[in-house]
C-alpha cells in the first residue's frame, strides 16, 4: 500500500513511517522540517519505498499534489500545544486537517487515520475539569474552552463533514495521548502536575501501531469515521490508581461495570481494542 505520512519526523510519525516500511508499504513522508536522521539511514530494501518532501501543507494546491497517487494517508502534521493561546495552533491545525481530509476525498484515498488528542476532554490545558465519570471514553462530552483541544475536535466534526459527502471514505481520529519513547519517563515528571492529565500517556511505537491499523487494517468491523482512545492501559505512575483517584478526583463517578482497581488508566480504550484490534504495548511487551 502507498501511505503518505504527514508530520512524518515527530516523534511518532518517523515511528509510523518505520513501522509501515517495516510492513512492506511504500511511503511518502511530509514535513514543515527537514528529515531526520532516524530516516535518513534506512535499510537498503526500504529505502526505495520512502520518498520525503519538505513542504507546508497550509497550502492546498501542494497537499493535493503531494498526496495524489496516495492509497491511504496517516495525518500527524500539527502544533502540539495550544501555542500563543490566541491563533497559531487553531488556525494551523484547523487548516491542515481540511486540507488533507478534502484533498483525499477529491483524490479518492478513501483510508485516513488522523491524529486528534484526548484534549478534546478538557485536560491539561483547560481551566475547568469537568469529567462526568472515569474511565473516559469516546462518549464523554468534550467542553474545551482553550485552542489546542478546539483544533482537535474540529477536525473531528471536518472527518463527520467528509464522511457524509464521501459515504466510500473510512476516518479514524486517534486520541493520542503524551506520546513517549518508554514509560519511565513520564515517572520523571511531577505527578501532582500530571493530574490534569490523567498520568496518561502512549508509547510511540505502540502508536504507530495504532495508525497502521486504521489504515491498513481491513477486518471489516467498522466504516465511516469512528474515534478511538490510544492511550497506555495503565498510569504513568506508581501510585496505585485507587490512591490517585481518592487524592485527586474522587467527586467523579466511576462507571458502572468499570473499575480503576491496580495502576489501571483512567482511559478505557476498549473501543480501540474491538475495532481496530489494537491493544497498547510497552517495549518488549
Amino acid at each position: 500500500m502507498k501511505l503518505a505520512v504527514t508530520g512524518c519526523n515527530g516523534s511518532v510519525g518517523s515511528r509510523v513511517v518505520l513501522a509501515a516500511l517495516e510492513q512492506g508499504h511504500t511511503v511518502v513522508g511530509i514535513d514543515s522540517a527537514q528529515l531526520p536522521d532516524v530516516l535518513k539511514n534506512l535499510p537498503e530494501d526500504q529505502a526505495p519505498r520512502f520518498k520525503f518532501h519538505e513542504a507546508d501543507l497550509r497550502d492546498y494546491d501542494i497537499a493535493t499534489d503531494l498526496l495524489r497517487g496516495c492509497e491511504g494517508i496517516v495525518h500527524l502534521a500539527a502544533m502540539r500545544n495550544p501555542g500563543d493561546y490566541h491563533v497559531a495552533a487553531h488556525n494551523t491545525n484547523v487548516v491542515l486537517s481540511w486540507n488533507i481530509l478534502r484533498a483525499a476525498a477529491e483524490l479518492g484515498i478513501n483510508r485516513v487515520a488522523q491524529a486528534s488528542s484526548v484534549n478534546v476532554i478538557p485536560l491539561v490545558w483547560t481551566d475547568l475539569k469537568d469529567f462526568e465519570y472515569f474511565p473516559l471514553d469516546e462518549d464523554h462530552p468534550t467542553r474545551v474552552d482553550e485552542p489546542y483541544g478546539l483544533s482537535k475536535l474540529i477536525c473531528e466534526l471536518q472527518a463527520d463533514t467528509i464522511v457524509r459527502r464521501y459515504p466510500s471514505m473510512r476516518i479514524a481520529s486517534l486520541r493520542l495521548s503524551w506520546s513517549l519513547p518508554r514509560r519511565e519517563y513520564a515517572l520523571r515528571s511531577d505527578p501532582e502536575r500530571r493530574k490534569n492529565d490523567l498520568w496518561g500517556y502512549v508509547q510511540e511505537d505502540s502508536a504507530a501501531e495504532a495508525f497502521l491499523l486504521a489504515v491498513a487494517g481491513e477486518n471489516g468491523k467498522w466504516s465511516g469515521h469512528e474515534r478511538f482512545f490510544i492511550t497506555a492501559s495503565d498510569t504513568a505512575s506508581d501510585v496505585p490508581t485507587m490512591e490517585l483517584y481518592e487524592r485527586y478526583w474522587k467527586n467523579v463517578p466511576i462507571k458502572e461495570g468499570k473499575g480503576l482497581s491496580g495502576r489501571k488508566g483512567f482511559f478505557d480504550c476498549s473501543k480501540a481494542e474491538r475495532l481496530l484490534g489494537w491493544v497498547h504495548k510497552n517495549p518488549g511487551e
